[in-house]
């Protein structure tokens, strides 16, 4: 319930935001000009959600496999879809030696759940269904329509700055400095709406992980699947797979580029360095009290996923 009150906190934010600047903005520039902006702006998020699925398609190298050919991951993703009460989504094995997994589509009829040649090879059956639940969940939340919708304000932001200060340089040179300033104001909302967007995108990740949970998965596996991907994608962190992968990494269970800075903070949970957080360690976290350096606590700002010790301290207290 916590999670759902704060996403829908943020949607109430950024939309008054968007309220404000276009009806403060519009009043100034006439409406007209705001209209032809901002309709450029939803044409050009709709034209990427559309050609979504194929640039993911074509980024992670998905070969998409039938039930003959990988009979044990079609039987998980048939069944959590069954669970989920969705259909069952098309099933694709990535050629990447990247350990992770992923989901995209644009509806819930149109799912697709992908692994990664990396992570078949890294997980046990009951971690990587944790992983599977955690995509499936991503699909019954209709993430990736949700977080398309939210990121085309900071672009109207940034439209608005562009045409208000290129608009105000015809105009006298008070009413010039006058578009200067709110192009600047303009500039810093787009900053702001980013990171808006950014802090809900990792929301979702912490619904996702709840939802892979309520699928009937225990917390440990899912929490022992995130630390082994974050070993996993950190010894391949200077690939030229990751350097690949950096610009659709959020569709990631992980951001792998920020493996190499959470393995340290994580070896204070495996406190018996045997490679998996089992059901006593992840409890044994419940109780204690994070304590994050200011630097990652900044560095997660800027991220599309939540800092990864944060994120299975949430999933300690989803153990009963």
């Amino acid at each position: 319930m916590w999670l759902q009150t704060r996403m829908f906190l943020l949607l109430v934010v950024l939309f008054g935001i968007l309220y404000g600047v276009i009806t403060g903005v519009g009043t100034w520039m006439g409406v007209g000009s705001m209209v032809v902006y901002i309709g450029i702006a939803f044409i050009f998020l709709g034209f990427q959600y559309l050609i979504s699925t194929w640039i993911v398609g074509r980024s992670m190298k998905i070969k998409w496999v039938s039930e003959k050919e990988a009979p044990e991951l079609h039987r998980m993703v048939a069944e959590l879809a069954e669970q989920a009460h969705l259909p069952k989504p098309r099933v694709g094995v990535s050629q990447l030696s990247i350990p992770n997994a992923f989901a995209f589509g644009r509806t819930r009829r149109d799912g697709r759940v992908c692994v990664t040649q990396g992570i078949l090879k890294l997980l046990n059956r009951e971690e990587l269904r944790a992983v599977l639940g955690h995509e499936m969940a991503h699909v019954k939340h209709r993430d990736m329509m949700i977080l398309t919708l939210i990121s085309v304000i900071p672009l109207i932001m940034y439209w608005i700055a562009i045409s208000v200060m290129w608009g105000g340089a015809g105009r006298s040179r008070g009413s010039g400095n006058y578009a200067v300033l709110i192009g600047i104001g303009a500039f810093l909302l787009y900053f702001i709406t980013n990171l808006l967007v950014l802090y809900g995108s990792r929301i979702r990740e912490y619904y996702a992980d709840l939802g892979s949970v309520r699928l009937g998965n225990m917390p440990h596996h899912l929490a022992t699947a995130l630390y082994k991907l974050v070993y996993g994608n950190a010894r391949q962190r200077n690939s030229e797979e990751m350097k690949r992968v950096g610009g659709v990494k959020a569709f990631f269970v992980n951001d792998p580029s920020q493996s190499w800075h959470e393995i340290r903070e994580l070896s204070q949970v495996d406190r018996d360095m045997s490679g998996t957080i089992d059901y006593n360690e992840l409890m044994a976290l419940r109780q204690k009290e994070l304590r994050l350096r200011t630097s990652d606590k900044l560095m997660e700002v800027f991220t599309t996923h939540p800092n990864m010790l944060k994120r299975i301290k949430h999933l300690s207290t989803l153990t009963t």
